[in-house]
């Protein structure tokens, strides 16, 4: 995919349904009694992995334009093989919820899913009772029937899929479960559940389930702010921008605290709230931008974001670090590493460290010829970073956008 080079883009964008949101819509939804409708869904290929899954359980679905229509199934099919494709949150939110509904399956996904770690699931749902096998620490995953037993659990990772995937076993185990985590990480499971009907509670950073039953319902995806970042961040470098409808949930919103440290120009307007999410329209214009330091303790809200704030980095003037994120290296690709390489073969002066990056920014970025590694957030980073630069270039296995963005970079040449 060839980039040119814009230094004066302005663009007006409709973002496309919260990835994270619409998993949880399907997954939830196809294990609960009754019908609802997910407007505004993400029809990229992880969420239809999810719903595959569903669908060989038993649900049934309907799609009309980016309109899912789904009933529920009251009975698992047990003994099933579910593909999860390239999503680890489609595979690691089903090892959950399988556990909770005592139903044996066999999880499986594609190479690059099959080098990432499930261990991190699988042992703390063992501790609910959960019979559960991993190939030496990765899928293919077994789950068996077993009985749960609600106790008190920490999670070792900040990881919002641990988290929901500890939660939906919890909601099929006997008394109460009482889920502790370090760094509070994304929230959107314990709001939709609740509004199911299920028994669950927050008290800081703790979540409290009791054995509960589920009733569908209706969800309005809000757009992606994982997907917006990649705009809002080019309005940021080059122009001005528009990211219409984006998501802006507390435990997601990371972006914006590195917006406010590097000094970007950026407006919330019209603030509402939608299917029980806060939603605005992200307006970013050109800024002068300064260095920046991220941690560990900043990593659960922008995790996901890190290459593409990387690329605001290689922008800024002076020396920006990002440690306490080696939750990259366990990604799609190593991010650590991929992130890097996408720096260093646009010209820019950066140096990959075991828990994240040192980037010497404010010097000319050439552009040039970027490899994806298969890995859509490293591709639409990269389209961002050519963008900007002062050649463009072209991003090699392009076509991986379509996991998480179809249509992105249809969009990123729609500027005005």
């Amino acid at each position: 995919m060839k980039i040119k080079a814009n230094r004066e883009y302005i663009g007006e964008f409709q973002i496309p349904g919260d990835k994270s949101i619409t998993h949880r819509a399907i997954l939830f939804n196809g294990m609960a009694e009754g019908k609802a409708e997910i407007s505004g869904a993400l029809l990229g290929e992880d969420c239809l992995s999810s719903l595959s899954c569903m669908q060989k359980l038993g649900a049934k679905a309907e799609i009309s334009g980016d309109t899912i229509l789904l009933e529920g199934c009251k009975k698992f099919r047990s003994g099933q093989t579910l593909d999860c494709g390239n999503s680890g949150t489609t595979m690691r939110l089903m090892m959950g919820l399988l556990a909770g509904k005592h139903c044996a399956a066999v999880l499986t996904g594609d190479a690059s899913l099959s080098k990432r770690p499930m261990e991190r699931v699988a042992e703390p749902l063992r501790k609910l009772g959960a019979k559960i096998d991993t190939v030496e620490g990765h899928a293919p995953v077994s789950v068996f029937e077993s009985d749960l037993t609600g106790r008190e659990l920490d999670t070792a990772v900040a990881s919002a899929q641990v988290k929901s995937a500890l939660i939906l076993a919890a909601l099929g185990a006997e008394g109460e479960t009482r889920i502790y985590e370090k760094l509070k990480t994304r929230d959107h499971t314990e709001r939709l559940l609740r509004a199911m009907g299920a028994d669950i509670k927050v008290e800081d950073n703790t979540v409290i389930i009791r054995k509960s039953s589920l009733h569908a319902v209706s969800v309005e995806v809000p757009g992606d702010i994982s997907s917006a970042a990649y705009f809002m961040v080019l309005g940021a470098l080059c122009g001005e921008t528009l990211s219409k409808n984006v998501g802006i949930n507390p435990t997601r919103t990371g972006i914006f605290t590195v917006f406010d440290r590097m000094g970007v120009n950026y407006t919330l307007e019209n603030i509402r709230e939608s299917g029980g999410e806060p939603v605005a329209d992200v307006r970013v214009k050109k800024s002068r931008l300064k260095p920046l330091r991220l941690g560990a303790e900043d990593m659960p809200s922008l995790i996901d974001e890190v290459p593409v704030i990387s690329v605001l980095c290689a922008f800024a003037d002076g020396e920006s670090v990002i440690s306490g994120a080696e939750e990259l290296k366990v990604k799609e690709s190593d991010r650590i590493k991929t992130t890097a390489e996408m720096l260093c073969s646009a010209g820019v002066d950066v140096q990959a460290k075991s828990d994240g990056f040192i980037i010497r920014g404010g010097k000319k970025v050439r552009g040039g010829k970027i490899c994806s590694y298969a890995d859509h957030r490293i591709a639409m980073s990269g389209a961002v970073l050519l963008t900007a630069s002062e050649q463009g270039g072209e991003i090699e296995g392009a076509e991986c956008v379509n996991i998480s963005f179809p249509g992105f970079f249809e969009l990123l040449s729609r500027e005005k």
